[in-house]
């Protein structure tokens, strides 16, 4: 019995430091780097732990990340990053403790940012602030789409096919 406590408690402190080490500050100015950086097809999530339409799609994120990442899977590989809009007071502690209660293994960024009127034009000008919002990028082919609204499976499965779609050969 004390051994498998035992294994239970370094599971958890193994997990936590997982998911502690996931979680990174940054600022508007590395989110645009790394979009303008990436050599895999991209998408970026902006998302709170408060926001429940936010919530309920990130298991379809991750899941269609896995297949396409996956050697027994698909041969597409993509990115992945969750890009928390949460308050100062949440990071990274209530970030981190949300990460963990869902098993989250993504690439999880905290925004340091107050100012949306700055920050939501450079992910793209028409957005408003609001979340969920998704940004997909594929700098190979030049793909760009947003969307400021919760998607669904499905909805999030054709963007990913388009996400994917390779130039026709001679470009």
């Amino acid at each position: 019995m004390k051994l498998a406590r035992l294994i239970l408690i370094i599971s958890f402190l193994l997990l936590s430091a997982v998911v502690q080490a996931q979680v990174r500050l940054v600022k508007i100015t590395n989110v645009e780097k790394i979009i303008a950086e990436s050599k895999t097809p991209l998408f970026i999530n902006f998302w709170a732990t408060w926001c429940k339409p936010c919530v309920e799609e990130i298991p379809y994120f991750i899941e269609e990340t896995n297949k396409r990442n996956n050697p027994a899977g698909s041969s597409d590989s993509v990115r992945l990053i969750l890009v928390s809009l949460d308050f100062k007071e949440s990071f990274p502690h209530a970030i981190k403790a949300f990460a963990a209660k869902r098993k989250i293994t993504a690439e999880i960024l905290w925004l340091n940012e107050t100012n949306a009127d700055y920050f939501c034009p450079k992910i793209d000008a028409k957005w408003s602030g609001a979340i969920p919002a998704t940004l997909f990028i594929n700098n190979k082919t030049g793909y760009r789409k947003f969307y400021e609204e919760q998607l669904s499976h499905d909805e999030l499965k054709n963007e990913m096919q388009l996400l994917l779609k390779q130039l026709p050969s001679g470009y």
